[in-house]
């Protein structure tokens, strides 16, 4: 069995979803995780699928086939595991502040700081209501491990919320 992860991008609009699982689906394919959203006018999206190694060159002529309306990269994946015992934990944090470049580099330069693992990162800007302006904001989700002191992360992201003037709201 062959784990691929697809990573597709194209114009918007409708049906791009449907053509890409109809695809999947007739090559053989079964869909797993996935992560699709629109951005800024385009078609992004992340996608798991397990597929018989006797068939991954079916699926690849397939999914060629939708050129011109997503461009589609097939990486090789590992096989799907059970979720281990591992001791760790998540902490979830958001960041909301006015939008300016940097914001995500300083974000994960204080996460990477603390060898932590990004399980999710998610983003986006928005209009401030009552100032005018833009905001930016994201939801933040890190593995932290069982021999790591959480206080000590949670102090580091909020000594950077500081600097970088911008509110944080953490939960672990």
């Amino acid at each position: 069995m062959a784990h691929l992860v697809l990573t597709v991008v194209g114009d918007d609009r409708a049906g791009l979803v449907n053509a890409l699982a109809r695809t999947v689906s007739e090559a053989g394919g079964n869909w797993g995780q996935s992560e699709l959203a629109e951005l800024a006018g385009a078609f992004a999206g992340i996608v798991a699928v397990d597929i018989a190694d006797a068939r991954v060159a079916e699926l690849t002529a397939a999914l060629e086939s939708l050129d011109g309306i997503l461009t589609v990269t097939i990486h090789s994946g590992s096989a799907p595991t059970a979720p281990q015992p591992e001791a760790s934990r998540t902490l979830a944090f958001t960041v909301l502040g006015n939008d300016r470049p940097g914001i995500v580099r300083d974000v994960t330069a204080a996460i990477a700081a603390h060898a932590l693992s990004i399980d999710t990162f998610r983003s986006r800007t928005l209009d401030a209501p009552m100032a005018g302006g833009t905001l930016f904001e994201a939801s933040v989700e890190v593995r932290v491990p069982a021999h790591a002191d959480a206080g000590e992360i949670t102090r580091a992201l909020e000594e950077l919320a500081g600097e970088i003037q911008v509110d944080l709201d953490v939960a672990l």
